[in-house]
């Protein structure tokens, strides 16, 4: 998995880029193949803009934009709707795979 964090106009400490690296580490657990995350941080006018671009392989791409005025109230709350959207991912992949009438055993009473 490729990750990339950029900063634009803001300066993102290692305590900050460290908690998003361990968010980017636990997408790990819903078992898709993400091929590569993208961070990207802006300060802008009014706050501060975060965004999430999740690419997983053979489905859409995952855009996550938040924006708060508060920095750390920003990455958590991109962080948690990434969360949500990946595990909703899976959920789908999952469900679609479901075991046909056929593989179905027959119980005998």
């Amino acid at each position: 998995m490729n990750v990339q964090i950029h900063a634009k106009d803001i300066t993102l400490h290692e305590s900050r880029r460290a908690h998003i690296e361990a968010a980017i580490d636990s997408f790990k657990k819903y078992a898709l193949d993400i091929t590569s995350v993208n961070v990207y941080v802006r300060a802008e006018k009014k706050g501060v803009s975060v965004e999430f671009d999740i690419h997983v392989a053979h489905a859409q791409p995952v855009v996550i934009s938040q924006s708060d005025d508060d920095l750390d109230a920003a990455i958590d709350l991109a962080i948690d709707r990434a969360t949500k959207a990946l595990r909703r991912l899976h959920d789908k992949i999952v469900s679609h795979k479901a075991a046909s009438i056929k593989d179905m055993e027959i119980v005998e009473e």
